[in-house]
């Protein structure tokens, strides 16, 4: 199954803020989407979109569950739903609301709608269930994104899944930073396109991003960020001292950057 040059999946599709650009660029795309809620506003907000047939969403949580539902865990501040109340959501779980969701099945999905050209992932906690889904085809994605967790042993297992299936470049991408300048691009068509990211978004792949290194670089820098979570994050040394919340405070207004920041791991093949 041969990857579909103007087809996008968005794996977490949450408010649209990257659906939007990827429409912008002139892709189709298959969107998923566990929050009944989101999955409204969606609907509503791209229904020229969705009637000309270029959007498609699927309701529901991916998963490889054999079940025809999941308990999935929508959180007042929308982009921590997850299903997987692991180590690094669970501090979540008490201000959490437990619903049952249709399961999606991705590979099912995949045989049905074509394998993209690049595939977003973002989906808290069970991304990993995407990666292992195209490990069942000989073709993937060219180019996909998958948000980087926040231990090591997680991001080693992430990058070993990847090598696995054949992604042998990487550049890691500061997400904090997506939406501070508009991206000057072009379309599908070759039109150019200058385009704004909503906060939160992924901004842009494929191509557009960089630098693209390797799985031992990638692993380098990441160390980096890890030592900035531990000093930075909010059980950091720093965070304890109102002096070192202050410092931190105005260093990120300077930069307008959080700190330490989220980040993406983009992969080609």
């Amino acid at each position: 199954m041969q990857p579909v040059p103007d087809l996008i999946y968005d794996a977490g599709m949450h408010r649209g803020e990257d659906t939007a650009f990827y429409l912008a660029k002139g892709y189709r795309v298959v969107a998923f989407e566990a929050n009944a809620a989101l999955v409204a506003a969606c609907r509503e907000r791209f229904a020229p979109e969705i009637e000309q047939g270029r959007l498609t969403i699927i309701e529901g949580a991916i998963s490889d569950s054999g079940e025809p539902t999941i308990t999935f865990y929508e959180h007042p501040n929308t982009v921590w739903g997850t299903i997987a109340l692991d180590a690094q959501n669970e501090r979540f779980a008490e201000l959490s609301t437990a619903v049952e969701v249709a399961v999606v099945n991705l590979p099912q999905v995949l045989r049905e709608h074509g394998m993209p050209a690049f595939m977003k992932i973002d989906i808290e906690g069970a991304d990993t269930i995407c990666l292992r889904a195209l490990a069942e085809f000989e073709q993937r994605p060219p180019f996909l994104s998958v948000e980087a967790p926040g231990e090591k042993p997680a991001l080693e297992e992430q990058l070993s899944i990847l090598d696995s299936l054949g992604y042998k470049r990487f550049a890691v991408v500061q997400q904090a930073t997506v939406s501070r300048t508009p991206l000057h691009t072009v379309t599908l068509d070759g039109e150019p396109l200058s385009f704004s990211f909503e906060e939160g978004a992924s901004g842009p792949f494929g191509e557009e991003v960089g630098p693209w290194v390797s799985r031992d670089a990638a692993v380098r820098r990441y160390r980096r960020v890890f030592l900035g979570y531990r000093l930075l994050g909010r059980d950091g040394p720093i965070r304890r001292t109102r002096l070192g919340r202050g410092l931190l405070g105005q260093a990120a207004a300077r930069t307008q950057i959080p700190m330490p920041g989220w980040f993406d791991t983009h992969a080609r093949l």
